[in-house]
């Protein structure tokens, strides 16, 4: 499609993972319009690399659970007062928020009613948990973006729009090159090495980096050479990198442009609940996956959640072909048991490596979905713009 004058996307994003999105998102609208479109909002790194001028710092609004998040509702509220006040001034064509729905959500409650289409990307997790929010969102938006292909269901049931546009982790992977990784870093080709993926959250990082860190201890006395990859975002390095330092296995801390190839470079993962399981499916890295949340948090989840798995490529596949380590389960000894397996039987890891594809292709194969998630944006600008 066309557009005689570019457009003015406004775009919210609230951590690393929305970023990332955010950023193919905004890579894919230049290309489709030949970059006759111009952008605003609040993103991070990537979408900065896709020509966003943010805000404010988009890590002031990466907090998750109902603990962590009290003590900063008196700024996060007055952030979004302030977003309110850019998008009611700047009009732009389209607001479209990306995940972190606390913040996003309090947004569209305040920008419903004013005109301005608003379109969520990444649906909540209703599947799993208080499904009645799908009548919420549904409330709150005018199309819905979905990672996964049984979400539509839930929210078209309520009038909502919906476009499942696949996860980008499985066709937005970037190229993998572990064999450079070692040599960059100077591991040798036979060096066992275990990614230790604490998440991208500092809540998720100081509940977990020490029990990840306290599990690859115990793995080096049972292998041999063994050597750590840790992968850190901008939110979270200095507190990873001094973690690290006092680490006595050797341990190798890098940032996200060499994600993929650490991945890739490392033989078995110990990695916390997310986007990281797709993304280690997609470098045919084994895992076992650890969580913790702060108490409260924890037992109100489990309250109401409803499934038999948390990571992505499990739910996919109906299976738990990853192992899952959660909350009090989620112990250094019991990581070294599952992670050993994956170091040194073969078998245990072909099982999850023979998996991975049947759960990449179930969670979106070679479509890309930030060029289909473009493609719905463009339309619900031209639907406006045809009224």
């Amino acid at each position: 499609m066309s557009i005689e004058e570019g457009p003015l996307v406004f775009l919210v994003a609230g951590e690393p993972s929305g970023d990332l999105l955010g950023g193919r998102l905004l890579t894919a609208l230049k290309k489709m319009t030949d970059s006759n479109v111009r952008f605003a909002g609040i993103g991070g790194e990537a979408m900065a690399a896709a020509g966003l001028e943010s805000l404010f710092p988009m890590q002031e609004l990466s907090v998750m659970g109902l603990v962590e998040v009290l003590p900063r509702a008196p700024q996060l509220l007055r952030r979004i007062a302030e977003t309110e006040r850019a998008v009611r001034e700047m009009r732009p064509a389209v607001v479209v928020t990306i995940d972190a729905p606390g913040f996003c959500f309090r947004l569209a409650k305040r920008l419903k009613g004013s005109g301005i289409p608003l379109i969520h990307y990444v649906a909540p997790s209703v599947w799993a948990w208080r499904r009645g929010r799908a009548l919420r969102v549904a409330a709150l938006y005018d199309h819905l973006l979905t990672l996964l292909p049984w979400e539509p269901a839930y929210f078209t049931r309520y009038g909502l729009a919906c476009t499942f546009v696949g996860h980008p982790a499985v066709a937005e992977a970037p190229p993998s090159d572990g064999v450079t990784f070692r040599q960059r870093h100077n591991i040798s080709p036979d060096v066992p090495l275990l990614a230790v993926l604490p998440g991208s959250r500092m809540g998720e990082v100081r509940r977990l980096l020490p029990i990840f860190g306290a599990a690859l201890h115990q793995l080096a006395g049972r292998i041999e050479d063994l050597q750590g990859v840790v992968v850190t975002v901008p939110a979270t390095s200095a507190v990873v990198t001094a973690t690290t330092a006092n680490w006595e296995v050797p341990t190798t801390v890098t940032d996200s442009s060499e994600r993929a190839d650490a991945f890739a470079a490392s033989h078995a993962a110990i990695a916390a609940s997310g986007t990281v399981s797709v993304e280690l499916a997609a470098t045919r890295t084994p895992m076992v996956v650890g969580y913790r949340m702060a108490p409260l948090t924890i037992w109100i989840a489990r309250c109401l959640v409803r499934i038999p798995h948390i990571s992505l490529v499990n739910l996919a596949l109906d299976e738990g072909i990853i192992p899952e380590l959660i909350q009090e389960d989620c112990t250094a000894m019991a990581l070294v048991t599952e992670a050993e397996k994956l170091l040194v039987d073969a078998e245990a890891r072909e099982t999850q490596i023979a998996a991975f594809d049947k759960a990449l292709n179930l969670l979106g194969g070679s479509a890309n979905p930030s060029e289909r998630a473009a493609h719905a944006v463009l339309d619900v600008i031209a639907a406006r713009t045809t009224r």
